[in-house]
């Protein structure tokens, strides 16, 4: 019989590990936290050092008294829950549950599920840190304290099911600021000018970008000015009065952390940052990746020679470049970067893994190798184009070696522009004379900020200190299912509702929604993890004020009545045009007329794509999980086509 017990967070955790230690050990999943606060009431005694009240979750009592049954009589007990504060506060409530003495070294972590990383864990067992166990205890009873205590005021003021959250108040408001800057905006006119030249003998077109004249950049903002412009060059002779040429370096981005991947893996997968980090879950929990949840760029000495190996033998050692990236200050460092943990059979395992997690594999593994792969140079050339004292300028470049980027290109957000203009130039030299073969300019307007998708969402939160790596994909996903957003295409909008809700808790709670209060509070809970700062005078310097600011506000809030969009569709039993309702799986349609007309209907996306079965109207309709599928609207009585992805033309 197993003589030694390793308790693990998931079940394919258990699977994997167990293959590498053998017959000693038996390995069993708590799957995730079996103790906690109760969810039927507050749970904290403000009255008691803020004592939290831990009660056995619903449906793990029989998960305990597996893991107590597995345990009893074993020589030792290993708590091998994840390497970050929730995994190290499970492990307490382990250790406690099981009745394991403070000084047993039984808490065991890797940062990867290897056999060597598994083993050497386990060779260098410790104790449970309390201190890590402390800042999640004061994360989790700051958060029980903000949505208990505001929730039932919106609940009241607004509409029952509200909540409030101390990071996700944060996020909302950074998204509904975003929206009042948009419609702030005054688009202002401008006017583009183009050119397309040819040069005697050479094939390649150039098109040239009006620029401004001798003297300097002339702005185009009205048709008066660009046609007034346009009739003194039109026609007129291009001379070619500078060619400037140099080299361009760029160097590889360093290798993922916990933000990077969830942006990267937006752009380019179209991912959101909780498919992302369930995904990447899996290829951890499996042993293919490092621990997902870091903010870290650091690579272990192993994986920089692993790295190089690999490199020199596909690619040759020019495209070698040993990088080490330095890791911002404020960042916990608690983990190295995200990388793959093996690159023998690399290619084999890629193509045996299922879809999503093949896609982001090699997006980690591309980028990986990247960061240690050689800068890519370019040959860039600006060429200043003269026509009766106005000036164009056309730009090019050309790869002169590709380094790291033979590999991977890191994506772009729409609102980020390229930073290369990669047109291929012909070759031309001062004095060149070029005919013009088109002339085109147009009116344009400038565009408003765009709004955030989740992509660039969790950027502004990591910039700003606000949550932390295990929080980005919780936060999105809760003020979406809030209904206090909703995603237009991939950008993020605010409801009539979370406006509303924002409007409130700014206009009566500015600590809970002040950014850098909320980062402040951040860098104590680090402080606590580290030692330096303690739970009760955290949680006592949080609730005092915070207390005396609700007793205060909660009499002068008045009920906000939410305003109703009114659809143009008729409700067949009354006739009045119906409205547009919140409700838990998102918007649908209902009568105004209630409660003497109860008819709701569902609101129907179409596509304007027919169905590949039968031509008639796909329609798009979602899973309770918001996950869209196509149908057909004769689905199920005369057409069965039904699909996960859109049909094509």
């Amino acid at each position: 019989m197993p003589d030694k017990l390793v308790i693990v967070e998931s079940p394919s955790k258990a699977k994997t590990i167990k293959k590498y230690l053998g017959k000693g050990y038996q390995v069993i999943a708590s799957q995730g936290h079996v103790i906690d606060l109760p969810a039927s009431k507050f749970g904290v005694d403000l009255n008691g050092d803020f004592k939290p009240e831990y009660i056995t979750m619903k449906g793990k009592a029989k998960i305990i008294n597996e893991i107590k049954k597995e345990a009893k009589g074993k020589d030792i007990v290993y708590l091998a829950t994840d390497p970050d504060r929730e995994g190290e506060a499970i492990a307490w409530h382990l250790k406690n549950l099981l009745k394991i003495d403070d000084n047993v070294k039984c808490r065991i972590e890797f940062h990867e599920i290897t056999e060597s990383a598994v083993k050497k864990a386990i060779k260098d067992a410790k104790q449970v840190d309390f201190n890590l166990v402390e800042a999640q205890q004061t994360r989790r009873v700051l958060d029980r304290i903000v949505g208990y205590k505001i929730s039932p005021l919106l609940w009241k003021k607004i509409k029952k099911g509200l909540s409030a959250g101390r990071v996700q108040s944060v996020a909302l408001k950074i998204i509904m600021d975003k929206e009042k800057e948009i419609r702030a905006f005054i688009p202002e006119e401008y006017w583009n000018l183009t050119v397309l030249l040819k040069k005697s003998g050479v094939s390649k077109d150039i098109l040239s970008k009006f620029y401004g004249d001798k003297k300097g950049k002339i702005a185009l903002k009205d048709e008066k000015q660009t046609i007034e412009i346009v009739s003194k060059i039109d026609g007129k002779e291009y001379i070619v009065t500078d060619v400037k040429k140099s080299e361009k370096k760029k160097n590889p981005p360093p290798p993922f952390i916990t933000s990077s991947l969830g942006q990267e893996a937006s752009r380019k997968l179209g991912f959101t940052m909780k498919k992302t980090m369930m995904v990447a879950q899996k290829l951890y929990e499996a042993g293919h990746i490092t621990y997902m949840r870091t903010d870290s760029v650091r690579i272990s000495s192993d994986a920089i020679a692993m790295a190089k190996k690999y490199i020199i033998s596909k690619f040759s050692d020019k495209y070698y470049l040993n990088r080490v990236f330095k890791t911002k200050d404020s960042a916990q460092d608690a983990h190295e970067a995200i990388r793959p943990t093996n690159l023998d059979n690399i290619e084999f395992l890629l193509s045996s893994l299922p879809k999503d997690e093949q896609r982001l594999m090699s997006l980690i593994y591309n980028r990986f190798l990247a960061s240690q792969m050689q800068i890519a140079i370019y040959d860039t050339t600006k060429i200043t184009i003269e026509v009766n004292n106005y000036v164009f300028i056309t730009t090019g470049s050309v790869i002169k070696f590709d380094g790291f980027m033979k590999l991977y290109i890191e994506g772009k957000d729409d609102e980020e522009n390229s930073d290369e203009d990669e047109t291929i130039l012909p070759e031309l030299n001062v004095e060149d004379v070029l005919r013009q073969k088109q002339l085109d300019f147009g009116q344009k307007f400038t565009e408003p900020p765009a709004r955030y998708t989740e992509s660039t969402l969790v950027k502004v939160l990591e910039e700003k200190g606000i949550g932390r790596p295990s929080t980005y994909a919780p936060t999105i996903s809760t003020i979406e299912d809030r209904l206090y957003i909703e995603k237009e295409k991939k950008y993020l909008v605010p409801t009539n509702l979370g406006e509303v809700v924002n409007e409130l808790m700014e206009n009566n709670f500015k600590n809970i929604v002040d950014e850098k209060f909320t980062a402040n509070m951040e860098d104590t809970l680090d402080r606590i993890a580290e030692g330096k700062e303690t739970y009760i005078k955290t949680i006592t310097d949080f609730y005092d004020p915070f207390a005396k600011n609700l007793s205060e506000v909660e009499g002068k809030i008045e009920r906000v009545k939410l305003q109703e969009e009114v659809s143009e569709v008729i409700c067949e039993l009354c006739g009045k045009n119906m409205v547009i309702k919140l409700g838990k799986y998102g918007k649908f349609l209902a009568c105004p007329g209630y409660p003497e007309c109860k008819n709701i209907k569902n609101i129907v996306q179409k596509i304007d794509i027919p169905c590949p079965k039968c031509g008639s109207t796909i329609v798009i309709k979602k899973t309770k999980a918001k996950r869209m599928f196509y149908v057909c609207e004769n689905s199920p009585k005369t057409c069965d086509y039904i699909s996960w992805s859109k049909p094509k033309k």
